[in-house]
């Protein structure tokens, strides 16, 4: 595949192959199944291995039994769950062998593997024999406008004993979609997997299927493509803020931090016609060319300094920084494990960005300041965030500064049965598409690695043994989405 060096394997150098992988610090990425011309299922597992550009692909064919990797590297349980639901691959050793995915009426977008009869049922609690402990599901349904969740706790007065999510009540079979579409087709489904990401994730998809056409975005296009992310990113994360704000009852600063994020989406909207920046990006480069002129890097720095302000506040607000100081919790090795991404990550001592470590767009001839911290509280989780908004903004200018004339777009068309990597580090994390043309040169699959896929495993670890009145704080301090997770 192209964007990864491919490895065949049997299923008996799988766990020799993890356990190399985690004694040498690297990390499995994520894992998927595919079934070439109707075949029976070829499970591929994607690595980065420390100090490689190149991502490794292990790539397993034809088996429905395999070992399960969970016990050596925990964050692929959910990909392996997830492989059993939909494609029939039983995991050996599972420790977790339970449906993930599926619910109770089965799945529209799965006909025909024989598995509609697996249900999402009631989560597997521990077994916990004392009166005073209550037991609370809730949501599916929940109050504001939120995404269906159901969330268990269990618990004593207001301490937490145990938290278990249940996701997927609106899977959108977003990956089915994209079967049978163009490669230009596929870049307006890429962009509407998560709206709050359609720039990561319409470039993680564009750059996968440049990967294998074997064709390149000539250098404007990449650094318009770099300022769309950073522009993503500013929204983002100033959203993060307000919402942070109103979860520690800190009114004024979710307002302010609603409104900088109102004026970055009007930004968004002058420069391309979208507020979520959709409809711009495509194989090969954009859709059409864009002008920023000067006075987006002047509305820009108008911005930052309102910013900075904010931030300066947010900083004295000492009824909002003890509510966010030693909440939720994330340990490094925790963090490792269970495969957080993005800010998550790196407020939890864990130095990565796909940015810097496995560069893509024009990101190689840019200097990339990437913050990293150790205490992995909700706090650290939001300066990890503010710091990369300064960072966004001085990367915005300088690619405005060095931004030169020329094409926006070269002709991309992908031949038939080839494959492609690519990848793009969202706002919340590192995000990646895995597709595959058929015969026809048209998608045959297309795999999508969501950031909020990896966090919503992580979190629960960071619940257990908490409170109660931190809970709404420490869920916005992770910035999750269902939409990231349940494609």
């Amino acid at each position: 595949m192209m964007g990864a060096r491919a490895k065949q394997l049997s299923p008996a150098d799988l766990r020799p192959r993890a356990k190399a992988l985690r004694d040498a610090g690297g990390r499995l990425q994520f894992a998927y199944a595919w079934s070439p011309d109707g075949a029976a299922p070829e499970v591929r597992y994607v690595s980065a291995i420390p100090r490689q550009h190149e991502f490794e692909m292990w790539i397993v064919p034809g088996h429905r039994e395999l070992p399960s990797l969970t016990p050596a590297l925990p964050l692929i349980g959910w990909y392996e769950r997830e492989m059993m639901d939909l494609y029939g691959v039983t995991f050996v050793g599972h420790p977790e062998p339970y449906p993930l995915v599926l619910h109770a009426r089965g799945r529209s977008d799965i006909k025909g593997n024989g598995l509609n009869g697996l249900t999402n049922g009631r989560p597997r609690l521990p077994d916990i024999d004392a009166a005073d402990v209550q037991h609370l599901p809730f949501g599916p349904i929940r109050a504001d406008v939120l995404e269906s969740a159901e969330f268990t706790f269990l618990y004593v007065g207001e301490h937490i004993i145990h938290y278990h999510p249940r996701l997927f009540f609106k899977h959108r079979g977003m990956e089915k979609s994209f079967e049978g579409a163009d490669a230009q087709r596929g870049a307006v489904i890429a962009e509407r997997v998560s709206a709050v990401g359609s720039v990561a994730h319409a470039l993680a998809y564009c750059e996968a299927v440049e990967r294998a056409a074997g064709c390149e975005a000539p250098p404007r296009a990449k650094a318009l493509r770099m300022l769309l992310a950073e522009l993503e990113r500013l929204y983002n994360h100033l959203h993060y803020l307000g919402h942070l704000c109103h979860t520690t009852t800190l009114k004024v600063g979710e307002a302010q931090g609603k409104l900088l994020e109102e004026t970055a989406k009007q930004l968004n909207a002058r420069l391309t016609g979208s507020r979520f920046l959709r409809g711009v990006l495509t194989p090969g480069g954009l859709r059409r060319d864009l002008n920023p002129g000067k006075w987006l890097g002047d509305a820009l720095e108008s911005l930052r300094e309102d910013y900075v302000v904010y931030a300066a506040k947010l900083e004295l607000s000492e009824s909002h920084l003890d509510r966010l100081i030693t909440t939720g919790l994330l340990p490094e090795k925790v963090a490792f494990d269970q495969g957080a991404t993005g800010p998550v990550e790196r407020a939890s001592g864990l130095d990565r960005d796909l940015r810097r470590d496995h560069p893509y767009a024009g990101y190689s001839d840019l200097p990339l300041t990437v913050t990293v911290l150790k205490e992995g509280d909700a706090y650290a989780r939001e300066r990890v965030r503010m710091a990369e908004i300064e960072a966004s903004f001085i990367l915005c200018q300088r690619i405005l500064l060095l931004l030169e004339p020329g094409p926006a777009r070269v002709e991309c068309r992908p031949a038939p049965s080839t494959e492609g990597l690519g990848w793009a580090e969202g706002p919340r994390g590192s995000l990646f598409y895995a597709v595959h043309f058929g015969a026809d040169g048209r998608l045959a699959r297309v795999k999508i690695k969501s950031p909020s896929f990896s966090n919503w495993r992580a979190f629960p670890f960071t619940v257990h043994d908490s409170n109660m009145m931190d809970y709404a704080i420490n869920e916005a301090s992770f910035g999750l989405t269902v939409a990231g997770c349940d494609r």
